[in-house]
C-alpha cells in the first residue's frame, strides 16, 4: 500500500517552484538505512524557502550518504530545473562543497552560516555548570536589533568570556561577515526537523532509501498545511531585503 506514495513523492519533488526565494534554508538528519545488505548511516536534507510574501515552503527531500560540492550541484541544479532563477540568500551549517556549489549556480546569493548552528557550535565549547550565563551574555548577539548592538554584546561575551572559553567567543568572530541579522528571526527548518524526528523517533532503521523518503514525504505533507500565516515581522525584513538586493526584487515585488 505504501508503494501507493511513490508516484505522489515524485510530483512533488518535481513540482515547479518560485522563481525567487528570499531565503533557502538548508539542513539534514540523520538516519540508518539498509542498502546492499549493509546498515549506512546516511543523511535525508531538506530545502525550506521562504518567499517575497515571506512565506514558507520545503522545496525538496533528498538523501545522501556523502555530500560535497558535486552533490550540493546537483540539489541546486534541481532547483533551478525546477524554475528558481534566484535566490537572494542561502544559509545551513558549513556543509562541506555548498558554498562552491552555490557559486557555480547562483553566483549572486549570499552565502551564511546559520545562526542557530552558530550557537550550538559555540556551546559545544562551553562546560555545563557555565551554559546558562554564557547563553544568558550570547542572547544579546543574536537578538540585537542592530549590527552595532550585536558588535556590542559580542565584545560583552568576549569581555567576560573570552579568558576562558576562546573557542567558544571564536565561533562568532570566524563567522561574523557571514551572520546577517536579517534573518535572526526565525529558522523555519529547525522547527520542521523537529516535527520530523516526532514521526521518526521509534524508527531505528528504514529498509532502503525510499521507505524513509515515503514517511518523511507524508510527514512534511502534515506540517506544511499548517504553514498558513507569514512570517512574524516580514515588512521590516522585506524592506531591509529591498536595500540590500535593490533591483533583483523590485520585479517580483
Amino acid at each position: 500500500m505504501t508503494d501507493r506514495v511513490l508516484p505522489l513523492l515524485e510530483e512533488w519533488r518535481n513540482r515547479s517552484l518560485e522563481e525567487i526565494y528570499a531565503v533557502l534554508y538548508i539542513d539534514g538528519i540523520r538516519y540508518k538505512v539498509r542498502d546492499n545488505g549493509m546498515i549506512k548511516a546516511k543523511t535525508v536534507y531538506g530545502v525550506v524557502g521562504i518567499d517575497l510574501e515571506g512565506r514558507k515552503d520545503v522545496l525538496g527531500l533528498w538523501i545522501s550518504e556523502t555530500e560535497n560540492a558535486k552533490y550540493w550541484l546537483s540539489v541546486l541544479t534541481d532547483l533551478k530545473n525546477r524554475g528558481v532563477k534566484d535566490v537572494l540568500i542561502i544559509t545551513s551549517d558549513d556543509l562541506p562543497g555548498i558554498q562552491k556549489a552555490t557559486s557555480a549556480v547562483y553566483p549572486e546569493s549570499q552565502y551564511q552560516r546559520c545562526v542557530v548552528h552558530v550557537i550550538r557550535n559555540s556551546l559545544k565549547y562551553v562546560s555545563y555548570k557555565d551554559r546558562k550565563a554564557f547563553s544568558k551574555t550570547m542572547k544579546g548577539i543574536y537578538q540585537a536589533p542592530t549590527e552595532e548592538a550585536a558588535l556590542m554584546a559580542l565584545d560583552k561575551l568576549k569581555q567576560e568570556w573570552g579568558d576562558r572559553y576562546i573557542l567558544a567567543v571564536g565561533a562568532w568572530e570566524r563567522n561574523w561577515d557571514r551572520i546577517r541579522t536579517l534573518i535572526y528571526t526565525t529558522n523555519p527548518i529547525e522547527s520542521f526537523h523537529r516535527q520530523l524526528r516526532k514521526v521518526t523517533k521509534n524508527r531505528s532503521m528504514f529498509p532502503k532509501d525510499t521507505a524513509a523518503l515515503k514517511l518523511l514525504y507524508l510527514a512534511t505533507c502534515e506540517v506544511v498545511k499548517k504553514w498558513t500565516i507569514k512570517l512574524r515581522k516580514w515588512k521590516m525584513i522585506l524592506a531591509q531585503l529591498s536595500i540590500h538586493f535593490g533591483d533583483r526584487i523590485q520585479g517580483y515585488l
